[in-house]
Formats: C-alpha cells, structure tokens, sequence
C-alpha cells in the first residue's frame, strides 16, 4: 500500500465481526501482537479496538444482527458520509446501515455495491482510522473479489475518486497512482453461493511462518503462500470461526 495515513476514498480501518469475540481476541493477538480494548460502556456493544503498541490498527465486535457472517469489513475515508450515500445509491449501490455518529468520533455507515459487495463508509471527527499502515501487524492492502469486474471499474471510481490500473489478470486500485488494493474476478474456483467481497490483507515480517502460526492456532489456509508474479508474497487464511484475510510480505 503506498497510502500511509487515511486519506478521503483510501482504505482507513478494518473491522472483524464475530460469533466469539473472546476467541478472536486470543488468536490475532497471538497471531499478530495485537492488544484488545474493549468500550466499557453499553452503548458501545462490546466493540473492541486493537492496538499495535499504542497504535489503533483495527477492532472487532460481537455480530449485532440475525444471519449476519462472521467476516472482516472495511472502511474507506469519506468527506460527507450523507453525501457518498446519495451518490452511490444514485449508482446502484445499496445502504445495508443508515449514516450514523459513532459517539464524536465520526459518522458510519454500511453499504453494498450493485453486486453486492459490502463495505463501509468513515467520515472522521475525533478518530481518523488505523494509526499505522503498511508495517507489520497493520493493515497494507484490500482486494474485491467480484463476479462484475466492468461495473466494480465503472462504480468505485465514480464514487471514490480511484485511478485504475488494469492488468491481465489483476486490477489496481489507488488515489492519483498511489496503489493501495486491487480486484480479483470470481471464476468457477468460487461456488456459486459465495457473494462479492472486500478482504483486508495485514502486513507481516514473515509470510511462510505467520501462516504455520495461524494453523497451530486453530485457523485454516486457504490459499498456502506463494509468490505471485511480479507481486508480492503472499497467504490467505480463514479463523477458527470463518473470517478470512490475508498475509503478505512487508518490504521497505
């Protein structure tokens, strides 16, 4: 990722909601040095922040509704949360939660591009997002998976302000060239039944042995790590109760 800080229509926090919060704890903070800070108050609803050190580099809840996955979620930085909502509902895009004000910290809200793909949308007042990006044990890269790779080129562009960047096999998506996710295209290796994602994908020092720490941990490699052409060194994995994401090699 070559965004270093939030910035508008960039990547700002990554959430994880879960079925057992208490578990998740454990594991990413074994897995990745994080630190869990629960909001004590009931308003909050168990919401939980993760620090790198002192530094908020992203949180977990409990799931809040009926049928909802247990799955990571991210964010991107907005100047008006109410704004971005028209425009992407003008788009085709749908609101699965109303903008609303997270205590001072900000406005939220969640929606869902035309194909499904869910999202979040921060406009920030006392906390701007993720602390740290790009290093190890932070968050460095985000990818869509979608079955409309034409109309995810068409939309979040629209809606962001994204430069494209279009390969053969793999889309980049970036604020003025500035690269900080891509687009992969659900072929038949996906079942039918699975939707369009966004996936965060956390920085580490070590691809091979986070991987092999994951399992030993309770989790499950999807894809093992593999150096992608002209790319990065990479894994995906899935937690114990679901949620998947993915590694790669932090380089200077």
């Amino acid at each position: 990722m070559k965004i270093t800080e939030p910035a508008p229509g960039a990547p700002c926090w990554v959430e994880l909601g879960t079925s057992d919060p208490a578990a998740a704890k454990q594991f990413y903070g074994e897995l990745f040095g994080w630190r869990a800070e629960t909001d004590p108050r009931p308003e909050a609803g168990g919401y939980t922040t993760l620090l790198l050190g002192e530094a908020p580099v992203a949180a977990l809840t409990p799931l809040y509704t009926p049928g909802q996955p247990t799955a990571w979620q991210v964010s991107f930085a907005v100047a008006d949360t109410d704004e971005t909502v028209a425009a992407l509902g003008a788009l085709g895009g749908s609101v699965l939660m109303e903008p609303t004000e997270v205590f001072d910290l900000g406005r939220f809200a969640v929606v869902a591009d035309p194909a499904g793909a869910v999202f979040s949308l921060w406009q920030a007042r006392a906390f701007r997002g993720a602390a740290v990006l790009n290093e190890p044990g932070a968050l460095g890269w985000v990818e869509l998976a979608t079955r409309d790779t034409g109309g995810a080129k068409e939309f979040y562009p629209r809606i962001f302000g994204w430069s494209v960047t279009s390969g053969e096999d793999y889309t980049q998506w970036g604020l003025a060239g500035r690269d900080f996710g891509g687009m992969l295209a659900m072929g038949e290796q996906f079942p039918a039944e699975v939707p369009p994602y966004w996936m965060p994908y956390f920085a580490v020092a070590d691809v091979d042995l986070t991987a092999e720490r994951a399992v030993a941990l309770g989790a499950s490699v999807m894809l093992p790590p593999v150096e992608m052409l002209g790319g990065p060194h990479l894994s995906v994995i899935r937690d114990a109760q679901g949620a998947a994401f993915g590694i790669y090699l932090a380089r200077e």
